[in-house]
């Protein structure tokens, strides 16, 4: 609101004999931050939501090369409460319970141990899915193309809110440098003046 406030009053002052040149260079400065958030802010935004995008699609290609779904088979249920196993994309209804699993890896090895099957009540025999590298340990869900977009999406916007956050505090710290300076020419003129106050026209 202040940099429109100084612009508006940069094409007031343009002519006007009131106008000090530190509120013209205010004005000047305002107008200069106002098309760098207007023009740098969104080129950085695309330029790093570009280069994350790039970035992440790598990652989802080769997640998907390394991580193979696989099928399990529930030898018998474990004791113990119900888990999670994926909160970022998991529901209230998508519970995971921890059974022990036989499976076999896509290198051809089989293997046996506890897992979380996303199954109701599994039984001995019932059969389940689960993320495995290629030698067979598990792994987790691999990222998929529409996550990784959104994630390039908001670091995008974060660069763009960033690059316009590093402009504004530029323009506020050049703002009160002048100010500064301003008000020390004041003070240097005031105690130039001193000596003489109230004494004006009294012939001293």
């Amino acid at each position: 609101m202040q940099t429109v406030r100084a612009i508006r009053g940069l094409w007031r002052w343009r002519r006007n004999p009131l106008c000090r040149a530190t509120d013209l260079a205010e004005a000047w400065v305002a107008l200069a931050a106002l098309m760098l958030i207007l023009l740098a802010a969104p080129v950085a935004g695309s330029l790093v939501g570009g280069a994350a995008q790039d970035a992440l699609q790598r990652s989802v290609r080769a997640q998907h090369e390394a991580r193979h779904l696989v099928t399990a088979t529930v030898v018998r249920k474990l004791d113990g409460s119900p888990l999670d196993a994926d909160p970022e994309t998991s529901t209230g209804r998508d519970l995971r319970n921890r059974v022990l699993a036989d499976w076999t890896a896509p290198d051809g090895t089989v293997h046996h141990g506890p897992v979380l099957a996303s199954l109701k009540d599994p039984q001995q025999g019932d059969e389940f899915r689960i993320w495995t590298d290629r030698h067979g340990r598990m792994v987790a869900r691999p990222l998929d193309s529409a996550t990784a977009s959104t994630h390039a999406v908001l670091a995008g916007l974060g660069a763009a809110l960033a690059a316009g956050g590093l402009v504004e505090g530029g323009r506020r710290l050049i703002v009160w440098r002048m100010v500064r300076r301003r008000y020390a020419r004041w003070d240097q003129a005031w105690d130039n003046a001193g000596p003489d106050w109230g004494r004006t026209g009294t012939g001293s």
